[in-house]
């Protein structure tokens, strides 16, 4: 096995402060070691936001009316879900969490192919091959060890692909998460792990997750570098995250980067958040919009006028009306998927029971005699 060298501790630490290129008042910040992306990726980014805002708002309005089972909004971390999408090249792969909807949709996945799992009908609606983007995956941190096997793969194929795994805070709590973190230092493998810390794993706050000075001062406990960035700041978070893929692309190894956010609604339709957090504490959050900081910086620099802003805003809302007529028409469903896909061929004893099915549903659907 070829042996990686080690990193000197100094280099593996993140900083005291979090990463930021564009204040909460929407100010340009100079940093010594990560360059501001320019305006014309930045006007693409904002335009990943108010997609993303829409498309959120659009999928609780479906839950609502009953189209979707559930919906885990990323109302308020939006700058994480478009930056981990826009610093992938075509070759990378994006392994989401349940609440990355957005994340998923911006790689390229149609929205109405994304609500798929979260509307109850299958496990995954998009082909994840054709778009690079794993399945989204419900139970906490699974995903990673996933991610971390497919960057293995890729390694030994000889391919540049660099694979961008996600979780939330309440992850790095969960056994996977240490081993992915673990597997991929040891080999040395294209990874970087990327950690939503939105201060609430569901109903648990950080406090009660770790005792570390942040998640990112995790990494070094695997020889890895770990980094913090203001999560609302969109283009503090692609300098930092598109090092980091850059870094795994050249043969650096894996990386972990802790985004600083915060979950602005409930983890889910079914939670009421009120019962372990106060409402002063949602609303100081507000005035740290990643959406309106961006707004304000790219009008002050003269590349966001009046018309660019009403242009996007009809494209996401474009966007929206396709996922609600999609999620409005109801599905075409086919009893037999139901034996179709358990294996490649069919057993015995499932031809016997799908030929069981099929009887009734021709006797229930067979006009019946009558006086």
């Amino acid at each position: 096995m070829t042996q990686h060298a080690l990193h000197p501790a100094d280099d593996l630490l993140p900083r005291d402060i979090p990463v930021q290129l564009i204040d909460p008042t929407g100010a340009p910040v100079t940093d010594e070691h990560f360059t501001r992306p320019d305006n014309d990726a930045l006007l693409r980014a904002y335009r990943g936001l108010v997609e993303g805002r829409r498309i959120n708002d659009q999928a609780n309005a479906l839950v609502r009316q009953g189209r979707l089972a559930v919906y885990p909004s990323s109302h308020g971390q939006e700058a994480c879900q478009v930056a981990a999408s826009q610093v992938l090249g075509d070759r990378d792969w994006l392994f989401p969490t349940y609440r990355d909807s957005v994340a998923v949709i911006a790689r390229g996945v149609s929205p109405a192919d994304t609500m798929t799992l979260l509307k109850g009908d299958w496990h995954s609606g998009y082909d994840s091959h054709e778009h690079r983007v794993a399945p989204q995956a419900t139970p906490l941190a699974t995903q990673l060890l996933h991610a971390v096997g497919f960057a293995q793969a890729a390694k030994h194929r000889g391919e540049d692909t660099v694979v961008l795994a996600l979780c939330g805070d309440g992850a790095t709590s969960e056994g996977d998460f240490h081993e992915a973190m673990n597997f991929a230092a040891v080999f040395h493998v294209p990874v970087v792990f990327f950690v939503q810390n939105n201060e609430f794993a569901i109903s648990v706050p950080l406090s009660r997750q770790t005792a570390a000075p942040s998640l990112a001062h995790k990494a070094i406990g695997y020889g890895m570098p770990g980094q913090r960035v203001d999560g609302n700041d969109v283009a503090a978070v692609l300098a930092v995250l598109g090092e980091a893929v850059d870094r795994a692309r050249a043969g650096g190894g894996p990386s972990l980067v802790e985004a600083h956010t915060y979950r602005m609604q409930a983890h889910t339709n079914a939670d009421d958040d009120t019962r372990y957090r106060e409402r002063e504490e949602v609303q100081a959050w507000i005035a740290r919009d990643p959406l309106t900081r961006l707004r304000t910086y790219l009008t002050a620099e003269g590349a966001l006028d009046e018309e660019t802003e009403a242009a996007l805003a009809a494209g996401a809302e474009e966007i929206a009306a396709a996922l609600r007529d999609a999620l409005n028409a109801d599905s075409e469903l086919d009893p037999e998927d139901l034996f179709r896909y358990v294996s490649t061929t069919r057993s015995p004893q499932l031809t016997e029971q799908w030929e069981q099915l099929r009887g009734e549903i021709d006797r229930s659907i067979q006009p019946t005699g009558g006086h």
